[in-house]
């Protein structure tokens, strides 16, 4: 898209929006410093304050010192959303796009600081957090939310309150609690591709001291790829999630207890579009047709070998809460296992096979405390404990892999990884109002991480195994001006950690003994956030710089034959410079029509980006630094317009959004090169010219939209609602990679889709 044309979308979106807050907020009058602003956010759907739990403090989300972003169950009602890539244009700078080579995978990207990755040694740079407890892995983060209460997206480095590894943000999500009284909520929907689904929560109870809450969601279709090896639709799958939630809170009590035990089940056919092209050993190898395909339209069309993959993920969380006048505290106890079992072609149809086994299982206790030291200073202090194991098992082959009732017969030699995590952390966070309409925040995390991890092949032996602990103090403080009670400027600074580990593919005794160190972010921002006194319109705007340390990145180095003549480690690597500035805005021009928009425009740059690499057997040099940094768009921006129109029996409700997003690549991977020489033409380093063009997207200009039909019918409320997605059908991918010179492979983002949904509430 080029600039004029970009500022004028940008124009067109903000105008109101800015001319709205500014005509008004800076106008009112300054009330006293103790008032309280009254402030509406880019996501609510009436007039009321929007209460976020951001900073572990039940705040107004006007008043929030952090670039903050709160959805509501009407938003996502109103989008027809299914899971969390749903998300992506509700918030500025937020990049969810799902990986086919994992179950419910997401790669998650906020202000360009994403893992594309489903190994389990390391963790995801952006933390999925459900009712207080992190998925340790981005396996399972896709999150049905049928049941979500509200998600809050947390935008920069939140080491402080939510642990180590969340440099990149944080997407809060709470679901919603026992009602303690009858009450039901049910939809079924139909759509493209025969994709349907079937949801209900159930709640019961005394209606005031228990209540119990149970759910059933079933999602399946039979997927927007064609087979053309099979001759028939690929991609598709069965998700079933089901639990309860009993809540007890004992009248005249200041305690309560939640316990949630839920389970998901998940069925799906993996797939990936064939990338390969001249270049690649497999192209002369593939089926006719699908080697040199393109990035876009031939995306949908695929060659794999019939392939399997199954999922489970059992969980439970225990929430206890205790409010003792001076003190509030908060005991948060999570458990999560999951079981896959996935195998797959990768685009090559029947030349490669690969087949997993993995277990992995998660334990993590928070206890926290929060109250006031003085009626000016107040403090949220805990601890938090995670533990976590994992074992995989991998064969590589051919497609007699996939239904081998041994697989160990088709090859005998599997490799074997176990890896292992403790981590202990001590937090604690601040709020001083020093001086009138001033406060100061400020606080700290240490965390301590302890990795293991054993590699080794079922016949051949142990390659290695590796035991190694990391430490990190991580500050945060920043400051936060109020003149009025519609008007907020916040600066603040913080240091992001994510601890080191072991590389689960390395080949060798030393690439598998040696371990990679922690990376950091340092993350400065500025900020306002404006109100008008009538909460008709909310204006957010943040500017960042991040300086990110000793990145971890995957580099390809020589290896024994076994493993094909190379391995992949990871390694710490230069670092990079990351600058934004971001705005979420919300103006309520009548009562019947609401705009909401956001918009990030960002630029980055690797430092220092060399690594050794082979080039023609050899490692030497090769620098990196003029690649682009992966899932990191130069521009992003939505806009959305709500329209309510009255009836004699209810209400119309409808909902068109248009979300832009610019290219960005998706692999480190190799583009144009040029081979420096010494004096007798012996290479001494390579510098690559950028990513291999596979793996960039095209530009997406996604257009949604929905209407929907609300009455009541015997006392009931019941609606009815027509949906589309993507309805320019654009199509790009999701997720690309480059295997060096041997094959490549993608997923494809979902083309034009519509459905219907019908539900009630009772």
């Amino acid at each position: 898209m080029g600039t004029t044309r970009r500022r004028t979308i940008i124009a067109l979106g903000l105008g109101p929006l800015l001319a709205g807050v500014a005509s008004q907020a800076m106008a009112a009058d300054s009330p006293a410093a103790d008032a309280q602003p009254a402030a509406i956010g880019p996501a609510t759907p009436d007039d009321g304050q929007i209460i976020v739990n951001a900073r572990r403090r039940s705040e107004t989300l006007q008043t929030t010192p952090v670039a903050v972003t709160a959805v509501n169950t009407a938003m996502l009602e109103n989008k027809a959303s299914v899971n969390l890539a749903d998300l992506q244009g509700m918030a500025p700078g937020l990049l969810i796009t799902q990986q086919n080579t994992g179950a419910a995978a997401a790669n998650l990207s906020i202000r360009g600081l994403t893992y594309a990755n489903i190994e389990k040694s390391q963790t995801p740079t952006v933390g999925v957090v459900i009712d207080g407890v992190t998925i340790g892995t981005n396996t399972g983060q896709l999150q049905d939310v049928f049941d979500v209460d509200q998600i809050e997206v947390l935008r920069g480095p939140q080491g402080t309150l939510f642990g180590a590894n969340t440099i990149g943000g944080v997407i809060n999500i709470s679901r919603t609690k026992p009602t303690m009284k009858p009450g039901a909520k049910i939809e079924f929907s139909y759509g493209q591709w025969n994709t349907w689904s079937g949801k209900g929560i159930v709640n019961y109870g005394n209606g005031s001291s228990w209540g119990v809450k149970l759910w059933y969601f079933h999602n399946q279709t039979d997927g927007y790829y064609w087979n053309a090896a099979l001759d028939r639709r690929a991609g598709g799958g069965k998700d079933n999630n089901f639990g309860g939630s009993l809540l007890f809170k004992p009248v005249g009590s200041r305690f309560d207890a939640q316990l949630t035990v839920e389970d998901q089940i998940q069925s799906f056919d993996p797939v990936n579009s064939s990338l390969t092209n001249s270049n690649d050993l497999f192209c002369g190898l593939e089926a006719p047709g699908a080697c040199n395909r393109n990035t876009t339209t031939d995306l949908y069309t695929v060659f794999d070998a019939p392939g399997h993959a199954r999922y489970r993920a059992p969980a439970a969380t225990l929430q206890l809460h205790y409010d003792a006048d001076w003190i509030k505290l908060t005991s948060i106890t999570g458990w999560r296992h999951s079981s896959e079992d996935q195998g797959q072609s990768y685009g090559t149809g029947d030349i490669y096979f690969s087949l997993r086994h993995q277990q992995y299982t998660q334990w993590s206790e928070e206890l926290r405390g929060a109250g006031k030291i003085t009626q000016s200073l107040d403090y949220v202090v805990g601890g938090y404990y995670f533990s976590s194991n994992y074992n995989l098992t991998q064969w590589q082959g051919g497609p007699a892999l996939n239904d081998a009732p041994d697989p160990n017969v088709i090859s005998n030699d599997p490799q074997l990884v176990h890896g292992a995590t403790r981590s202990y952390a001590g937090f604690a966070d601040f709020d001083w109002a020093f001086a009138k309409n001033f406060r100061l925040s400020f606080g700290g995390r240490w965390s301590h991480d302890t990795k293991r991890l054993n590699n080794a092949f079922a016949q051949t032996g142990i390659i290695g195994d590796g035991n190694a602990s990391f430490s990190k103090f991580t500050p945060k403080v920043g400051v936060d001006w109020r003149p009025n009670r519609n008007v907020m400027l916040y600066a603040s600074w913080s240091r992001g950690y994510r601890s080191g580990g072991f590389s689960p593919r390395a080949a060798t005794a030393e690439t598998a003994g040696i371990p990679f160190g922690p990376e950091t972010v340092d993350a400065y921002e500025v900020g306002t956030k404006l109100s008008t006194p009538d909460h008709r319109a909310t204006l957010n705007i943040a500017g960042f710089i991040s300086n990110y340390k000793n990145m971890q990145q995957d580099t390809t180095i020589p290896g024994p034959a076994a493993s094909g003549g190379n391995q992949t480690i990871t390694s710490n690597v230069g670092g990079a410079v990351i600058r934004g500035i971001e705005m979420d805005g919300a103006l309520r021009i009548t009562s019947q029509l609401r705009l909401t928009a956001t918009a990030s425009l960002m630029e980055s740059h690797f430092r220092n980006f060399v690594v050794g690499n082979i080039y023609n057997g050899a490692i030497i040099p090769f620098d990196y630094s003029q690649n682009r940094l992966i899932y990191a768009p130069t521009f992003s921006g939505s806009v959305n317009g709500e329209y309510t129109v009255p009836t004699r029996f209810g209400k119309v409700v409808t909902a068109v959004g248009w979300r832009h997003i610019s290219p960005y690549d998706e692999q480190i991977s190799l583009g144009g090169q040029t081979v420096l020489t010494d004096s007798q033409g012996t290479p001494t380093g390579v510098i690559v010219h950028g990513n291999d063009p596979r793996v960039r997207t095209v530009t997406q200009d996604l257009v949604d939209a929905s209407v929907t039909v609300n009455f009541t019918l015997n006392g009931n409320d019941v609606y009815a609602r027509v949906f589309g997605r993507n309805l320019a059908n654009i199509k790009t991918t999701s997720a690309a990679f480059a295997v060096a010179g041997l094959f490549s492979f993608a997923s494809a983002i979902e083309p034009r889709t519509w459905g219907v949904t019908l539900g009630a509430k009772f």
